[in-house]
């Protein structure tokens, strides 16, 4: 919070006031009691659903003498829109793939130095398609599109370039690039399974990679596992500046998160409750319990896998810095996880 002062400072005033600027502690200055959260659509945003449902970083805020804490939420439909929001600082954290948060990392690298908080969880991510014709990637053809949040920047983006490394050569591995394009993951579901469109392949996340595999007609081309490995699939990051400048609020987001994850854990069918009430999802609660209690859907705060990612993503020149360790890309709260 910014104080205004009516009349002038001394100067022997203002060098005293900023010395004492420049030896106080972090705490001595007051929080924000502002917070703007964004998310995006699917199911591995449910513990930023569960926090929002159940007040949990008012919660964490209180149990922290820190008074009452105002919580925006803001939905958003990739993580791209979201890095721009944050840029603009019309956003205090972010949530998406580990290709949005590798990409702003490396490019607020050294200026405003975005990071990570901690992971959302470690959950597959499904390409599927209508084409009878394509069994693996490499079947695809320039008359398919393939719709998924964000060309070139989404973490279906990355992990669509990575098999195509794998299945065409490293050389290779943008040729698909110019068939795929961005859409929510909502409407290219409905692109896809409405036949009408130009859409052929989602690269989706869950429910809607569920939903499309329970379709007729609809099969999947590969897992996002099929390629990386159990690994982080989003996160959520802020600024440095943010990190910095509200530790108290920043540890309460936080704890609200690892509260988060631990009541999705601990009650899988209330989760897919919250789930289905919070988003107006004519799914039942069933069908996302069935989501959550997959042996692959791990709900996590620890950061897993970000290092292939970030290898791939810095050999193809997305990204210009290597990260020495996963890390690099986070605030040191989350350092004592066994990350990777």
């Amino acid at each position: 919070m910014k104080t205004s002062h009516r009349g002038g400072w001394s100067a022997l005033g203002l060098v005293a006031l900023v010395a004492c600027i420049a030896i106080a502690p972090h705490d001595a200055f007051a929080d924000t009691t502002q917070v703007r959260i964004a998310q995006q659509f699917g199911v591995n945003y449910l513990p930023l659903l569960m926090m929002k449902k159940h007040q949990l970083v008012e919660k964490q805020a209180r149990a922290a003498a820190l008074g009452d804490v105002q919580v925006t939420w803001t939905q958003f439909g990739s993580g791209a829109a979201m890095n721009d929001a944050l840029l603009a600082d019309t956003l205090d954290f972010a949530s998406g793939g580990v290709g949005p948060l590798l990409r702003i990392w490396d490019k607020s690298k050294g200026t405003i130095d975005i990071k990570g908080v901690a992971s959302l969880g470690s959950m597959p991510l499904y390409l599927t398609t209508t084409n009878p014709d394509v069994k693996i990637v490499a079947d695809f053809t320039s008359e398919d599109r393939i719709a998924l949040p964000a060309v070139k920047v989404s973490i279906q983006a990355i992990v669509l370039e990575m098999a195509a490394a794998k299945a065409l050569g490293e050389a290779a591995y943008d040729k698909l690039d110019p068939i795929t394009v961005s859409m929510r993951h909502p409407d290219a579901m409905i692109a896809m399974l409405g036949r009408g469109t130009e859409i052929t392949a989602h690269f989706a996340n869950a429910p809607f990679q569920e939903q499309e595999l329970a379709s007729p007609g609809v099969h999947k081309v590969l897992s996002s596992y099929d390629v990386a490995g159990r690994s982080t699939l989003n996160s959520l990051y802020t600024t440095a500046k943010f990190h910095h400048s509200n530790p108290k609020v920043y540890r309460a987001v936080l704890a609200a998160l690892r509260e988060a994850i631990d009541m999705i854990n601990r009650d899988k069918k209330a989760a897919a409750r919250t789930y289905v009430e919070e988003e107006h999802s004519k799914l039942s609660p069933q069908f996302i319990a069935r989501i959550l209690e997959s042996p692959d859907f791990i709900v996590t705060s620890t950061p897993e896998g970000i290092m292939k990612y970030a290898s791939f993503m810095y050999r193809t020149k997305s990204i210009t810095h290597e990260p020495a360790s996963w890390k690099d890309v986070y605030f040191p709260e989350i350092h004592g996880a066994p990350g990777s």
